[in-house]
């Protein structure tokens, strides 16, 4: 691939970095990850990276140590004179406070985009951000990729009749709308507020889903309060014959398996954006691999080529 491409990895993900370098048909380069005894984080980079082409690859979900590694990591990149550094980050967390809609809070997306910046990253490279407008935060090339193709041909391959697409809330209805147009399938949306964090509550529906398939679409599930309430009002109110929940970000924290478990939802289709091995706590969830368009993305620009056919 003519100038030397590194990845590298931090211990966020290290299986999606491995698929990743199997797709591009490259060794992982050696990272040496260590915590000293009050946690501090350690890392080193244990090649030769000078004067290359490197791409670090770390989604930035809880704990925070995921994010201060990846900075860690930039950092040495920068001080062991890469020529450049691309930092891969599947999932960007911090992402959901992007901007002050309240007095005394911070806007934590744009500190995010600091961070990275001064910490060494020349350009960023995503999948669904929770906000489009947080790739404006960036004094860098941030390369955003949605993983609906990856969604979209997982539908299309199942070949599901009489299929209505929601948008569980106002902010996925763009997202919802490309998946209706693919699947020749009608867009429904709930409107929702939202009194508290995690929490949101149905106020009304828009459309017609009596006796469908239905699948909700959302660019993340947390806790799972919003697309389970969403399950309930579409099979309880709205006489959907069947529900299933597709997202790019499985985070599943607190309470949410135990939600989707008892929620009335046939199947969850997330991405391995971030690493999730729980599912036998909930059969229900069905993973989808992410690695091959990340690693087409990363070849592209490793080439200077365009990587706009990824946006679709």
């Amino acid at each position: 691939m003519g100038r030397r491409l590194r990845v590298l990895t931090g211990r966020g993900h290290p299986e999606l970095a491995a698929q990743i370098c199997r797709h591009l048909d490259v060794g992982l380069t050696e990272v040496v990850n260590a915590n000293f005894s009050d946690g501090e984080i350690s890392v080193k980079i244990a090649e030769n990276i000078r004067g290359a082409d490197v791409f670090l690859i770390q989604p930035t979900f809880p704990p925070a140590e995921n994010l201060v590694e990846l900075l860690l990591l930039l950092d040495a990149a920068r001080r062991s004179s890469a020529m450049r550094t691309t930092a891969v980050i599947p999932y960007f967390g911090y992402a959901r406070q992007d901007r002050k809609d309240q007095p005394r809070v911070p806007i934590a997306a744009k500190l995010m985009a600091n961070l990275l910046t001064h910490a060494g990253a020349d350009r960023v490279l995503t999948i669904d951000l929770h906000a489009a407008q947080i790739q404006g935060f960036f004094d860098i090339p941030l390369d955003h990729l949605y993983a609906a193709p990856v969604l979209m041909k997982y539908y299309e391959e199942r070949g599901l009749e009489n299929l209505a697409v929601v948008a569980p809330d106002v902010g996925s209805v763009k997202m919802a709308r490309a998946f209706s147009n693919v699947l020749n399938a009608p867009l429904n949306i709930i409107d929702k507020r939202r009194p508290r964090p995690n929490q949101a509550e149905v106020m009304n529906f828009i459309g017609d889903v009596e006796g469908k398939h239905v699948v909700i679409f959302d660019d993340m599930i947390d806790t799972a309060g919003t697309v389970c309430d969403a399950a309930k009002e579409l099979v309880q109110n709205q006489g959907a014959r069947r529900v299933e929940v597709c997202a790019t970000h499985a985070l599943f924290s607190g309470p949410a398996l135990t939600r989707l478990n008892d929620a009335p939802v046939d199947r969850v289709v997330v991405t391995n954006t971030v690493p999730f091995d729980r599912q036998d706590e909930c059969p229900k969830v069905e993973i989808l691999d992410i690695s091959a368009l990340l690693a087409e993305a990363i070849k592209r620009i490793h080439l200077e080529q365009s990587i706009s056919s990824l946006f679709l």
